[in-house]
């Protein structure tokens, strides 16, 4: 397991950047619910700062339960925190890559501080006038961006888990939304709901013979 660290983040405070944000994404590849991007800015003139992250590292690479408990940890020592979220039916109608590019602005708009650099998850986001190095796996690697990828993730889940509520039958807070067994078995039997992502597969070719109001 990699164990993210803060080289590239003091490597660029070295060179005169103060405020340095890590982005990560979440549910590009889900077929329902929206995408969800979260910006973290750490203080990274704090002595200790890895040792009060120690776990932290890219979200997917850990359980619930460890993502839950490291979240306090991360809200407790940074400078500032935002989260951006895309609906389902805005994915639908620009596609995912530029919804993923917008929930990751709103999550920088959600900032209470203005960074001067981005380190980012793979994307880069020319529409953002900001200096900007996009890592792949970056997750991995950085300390900022993991723990971006553990509020998004952390986030997404809560909000998936409230829309199991709202439309029963589907499992949505056992699968959070991605292609499952059980989510295909439950497309089968109840069609799609206004949460669902039309133009995914699936969803797409259900959507040739069953109508949906997204409204209802």
């Amino acid at each position: 397991m990699i164990t993210p660290t803060l080289d590239t983040e003091l490597t660029l405070f070295g060179q005169g950047y103060r405020l340095i944000a890590g982005l990560d994404e979440v549910g590009r590849g889900s077929w329902a619910g929206p995408v969800m991007a979260a910006a973290v800015a750490l203080p990274l003139e704090r002595q200790g700062l890895l040792e009060d992250l120690a776990g932290v590292r890219d979200s997917k690479q850990l359980a619930p339960r460890q993502r839950e408990r490291l979240l306090p940890l991360i809200r407790r020592a940074a400078l500032a925190i935002g989260i951006g979220s895309v609906p389902a039916a805005e994915i639908d109608r620009i596609g995912i890559v530029p919804a993923t590019r917008q929930a990751m602005a709103l999550a920088l708009a959600d900032l209470s501080l203005q960074p001067d650099y981005l380190l980012i998850d793979a994307l880069r986001l020319p529409a953002i006038r900001l200096p900007q190095y996009a890592l792949p796996k970056g997750d991995a690697k950085c300390l900022c961006i993991a723990a971006a990828s553990i509020v998004a993730k952390v986030a997404r889940d809560q909000l998936m888990v409230a829309e199991e509520a709202r439309y029963p039958g589907y499992g949505f807070a056992a699968h959070k939304g991605y292609g499952t067994a059980q989510h295909r078995a439950a497309l089968a039997q109840l069609g799609p709901c206004p949460i669902h992502r039309l133009s995914f597969a699936p969803l797409r070719e259900q959507n040739e013979t069953l109508t949906v109001f997204r409204d209802r």
